[in-house]
């Protein structure tokens, strides 16, 4: 696999030239005044090190700040148009590294290539909506009480924001984040997932050739909770867009809002899909592993209950069961695979835990449940998709996110206690109906506390053009992507002029 990087240095251990990468500060490449690094396996094979990477701290994201205040006057003044050429010039590069983009993510996450493609293949359409954005920073001209005073609002960027992002779409929601909030006029540090930290590098190296000035995009890599922190006490950074775990975006929301600044959170999920008796039950139970099985159940917005009229149960435990056998798990560069390893150890021993924790409980395991090690799988972290049954809702897993390839399917007697019980959670993500009841799929709709919906279509999915956030513990602050993607990046000042 050719990775082209240029901002490191090699050493040889066991037999491997492994590469050790520096962060991004004021248009350089800088090691941390640390002097410690950390590293990236390939969780499919852990005797493989990917990279060498800095392990930062407060003074490394300080020095970063000070880097990106020092862009801020310059970038602000720049035409949003110009801004926007970068992201156009972005796409094109993008377009060019595709296949070595993709290869990079199943390095390092342990998707399959075929789902890199797609991840990749998505931001490209992200970031064509996203360039096309420049034109809606506009401000509204309202009529004033006096009628020789004109008034009208503008729109100005925030200045120096943080973004901090998951390891399981590293390119997608990285792009999803920095592009808004730099055609905005802000200028970034960026903070990725330590497992993904190689991809990170390369998006830095993609946007400093589409022409980024220096000091606008800043890479800090390092332990969340020394980098996290800073982001959310430094008063300097007037903005922070989290995407992660509930508890730790709770936690940075309430340091940041603490100390004035704006706070977006993209977080947890506990989605349920409803299947009624009169859906197509092939269809549905088809949807349930797109969005719950395959990635291997790492999506905010996958299907982790699935909510059945007790009449239908079994017959779809049945299929999920059949469905769940066919799955190929290996080596995600094995064209014919269908999942590959998990993202890193922590992921497979939270879906050990969770799989425990159910069967203790008296949850049925109908399928799974079960690291794999036969074969090539022997050195990685690979799970088998994995069915549970009786399942009620005082159940761990119907509680709590697993973020793992684990369906628990749990039974009701009618229609508004499969809508009572999807809703009886912490969590308001992502949801799902099937039906050919277009009255029952509206009502809904309406009834169902969740920031996305859907009526026969699978959980997980999403289009750029459309706002995405939930509700409850699952977002904080305005919606990314679609019209809103904006707002969170901008400040309204309101004008009044008299001649």
């Amino acid at each position: 696999m050719a990775i082209h990087v240029n901002n490191k240095s090699s050493i040889t251990e066991n037999g491997q030239n492994i590469k050790t990468y520096k962060n991004y500060i004021n248009g350089e490449w800088v090691t941390s005044v640390t002097g410690e690094t950390y590293h990236s396996l390939n969780p499919a094979n852990t005797e493989e090190v990917l990279g060498y990477f800095q392990k930062s701290n407060q003074i490394d994201v300080q020095r970063a700040v000070e880097s990106a205040k020092k862009a801020f006057p310059a970038w602000a003044s720049t035409s949003p148009i110009s801004r926007g050429d970068v992201l156009f010039q972005l796409i094109y590069l993008l377009e060019q590294e595709k296949e070595i983009l993709a290869e990079i993510i199943t390095k390092e996450v342990g998707k399959t290539i075929a789902a890199s493609r797609n991840e990749v293949k998505a931001t490209i359409l992200a970031l064509k909506h996203f360039s096309g954005e420049a034109n809606r920073l506009s401000g509204e001209t309202v009529p004033a009480i006096d009628p020789n005073t004109f008034a009208c609002t503008i729109q100005e960027p925030l200045g120096v924001v943080a973004v901090v992002t998951p390891f399981n779409f590293p390119l997608g929601i990285a792009i999803y984040k920095i592009a808004p909030s730099m055609l905005a006029g802000n200028t970034i540090i960026y903070k990725p997932a330590s497992d993904t930290s190689l991809i990170a590098v390369k998006i830095v190296e993609l946007f400093v050739k589409a022409g980024m000035p220096k000091g606008v995009l800043n890479l800090i890599t390092g332990p969340g909770s020394i980098v996290g922190e800073e982001f959310g006490t430094n008063p300097d950074i007037k903005a922070v867009s989290f995407t992660g775990s509930s508890d730790v975006g709770i936690h940075l929301g309430k340091l940041v809002t603490s100390r004035g600044g704006k706070m977006q959170a993209e977080m947890g999920g506990k989605n349920a899909t409803i299947i009624l008796e009169d859906a197509n039950i092939e269809e549905a139970v088809k949807s349930i592993v797109i969005s719950g099985f395959y990635n291997n159940g790492q999506s905010c917005t996958g299907t982790s209950r699935v909510i059945v009229p007790r009449t239908i149960s079994q017959k779809v435990i049945d299929l999920l069961v059949e469905k769940a056998k066919q799955i190929n798990v290996g080596d995600g560069f094995i064209e014919r695979n269908d999942n590959g390893a998990v993202a890193n150890k922590h992921q497979l021993d939270t879906y050990l835990y969770y799989v425990n924790s159910a069967i203790s409980e008296g949850a049925v395991l109908e399928y799974g449940g079960n690291q794999l090690t036969d074969g090539d799988k022997s050195k990685g972290y690979f799970v088998a998709p994995t069915v549970f049954s009786k399942v009620t809702k005082d159940f761990t897993i119907a509680k709590e996110e697993i973020f793992s390839p684990v369906v628990a399917v749990m039974e009701v007697d009618n229609y508004e206690e499969a809508i009572e019980l999807a809703n009886d959670t912490v969590f308001g993500l992502s949801s799902a109906i099937f039906t050919n009841d277009l009255q029952k799929a509206f009502y809904f709709i309406r009834k169902i506390e969740t920031g996305v919906t859907h009526v026969n279509i699978p959980s997980n999915h999403y289009e750029n053009q459309l706002p995405f956030g939930g509700k409850k513990t699952s977002s904080i602050g305005p919606r990314e992507q679609g019209s809103k993607a904006l707002d969170f990046w901008l400040e309204t000042k309101t004008v009044y002029i008299k001649p």
